[in-house]
């Protein structure tokens, strides 16, 4: 019997602030938070399919009958895009400067992955607005500041940080029971985004995928991401290939994370850095991804969406 996901849950992080939480977090199941105004609800990030994006909206509406009108997209990932389209007519969607130009490379790229998802009447909406380094949303009379902490996960990641309520929506540089992904993004760029989320000083985080946490995930993610660094010093050195050092290497304290194939896609990473190529470089992403099936003994990574 196939496996199916629970349902998805809401959870109230902070006054009038709420995470939708999809379980289990693995690949295409994502979070998405709102926060609910005087006048109107600014989202974060919608969803993979067009049913889970109509039972975020539903979520919405289930708590407030105002109106989303105003969308961030914290990557360009579809997992937390590709509903934006339900959400467009009516709302401005906002995301970093080079959001939309990576979410027209890489299309409906999740589509073609897993064919057997019911992904519905999905298309590429990118963000109409875009910005640098930093923009401050207000959410009534609360602050949301949209801060640039890529090439991360992607070259493109933002987060959104509330201080009033110490509060971080984080978007995939931040994982949480599931394995760190940075194909499309930097190790050593993932490291330095740590660093710049631990200085803010949150109480809570909403990673992108799995459940709310604290600052105690930044150090997770850092002893992986330091430990994959470890796995291809010592492959390269080896002159083993990112699959073969992935296939002779124990997982160890991080094999009870989701998504364990990641890594190959994370040494690729690893070794371009290593060669000296800067953070976020274009890669050869589909043959990375296409040895994360063979390291899955020739099976698709499993996706729940």
């Amino acid at each position: 019997m196939m496996r199916t996901a629970p349902p998805p849950r809401l959870e109230e992080i902070a006054d009038r602030i709420y995470a939708y939480l999809q379980p289990d977090g693995t690949w295409c199941l994502n979070n998405a938070a709102f926060l609910v105004g005087p006048d109107a609800v600014t989202l974060v990030d919608t969803a993979a399919t067009e049913r889970r994006a109509r039972g975020l909206r539903e979520a919405i509406a289930s708590v407030t009958a105002l109106p989303p009108r105003t969308v961030v997209n914290t990557h360009h990932h579809g997992d937390h895009t590709y509903g934006n389209g339900l959400f467009a007519r009516d709302a401005v969607i906002i995301g970093h400067d080079a959001c939309p130009a990576a979410m027209g490379e890489q299309g409906l790229l999740l589509t073609l992955l897993w064919p057997h998802v019911e992904w519905g009447e999905v298309e590429v909406t990118p963000p109409t607005v875009t910005f640098p380094d930093r923009l401050t949303l207000r959410v009534g009379e609360l602050e949301v500041e949209l801060v640039f902490v890529g090439p991360a996960h992607t070259d493109n990641d933002i987060v959104a940080w509330v201080p009033e309520h110490r509060l971080l929506l984080a978007g995939d540089v931040v994982f949480n029971g599931g394995t760190p992904f940075v194909l499309w993004g930097s190790v050593a760029g993932s490291l330095a985004a740590l660093d710049r989320l631990r200085a803010l000083g949150a109480e809570t985080v909403l990673p992108g995928h799995g459940p709310v946490g604290g600052p105690e995930l930044f150090d997770r993610a850092e002893a992986y991401l330091r430990w994959v660094q470890g796995v291809a010093r010592r492959g390269a050195e080896a002159g083993l290939s990112p699959l073969e050092a992935a296939r002779e290497t124990d997982l160890g304290e991080f094999a009870g994370l989701t998504d364990s194939e990641r890594l190959v896609g994370n040494l690729h990473r690893a070794y371009a850095e290593r060669r000296g190529e800067p953070p976020g470089a274009p890669l050869d992403t589909m043959t990375a991804m296409l040895e994360m099936v063979e390291y899955n003994d020739g099976q698709a990574p499993t996706c729940l969406a």
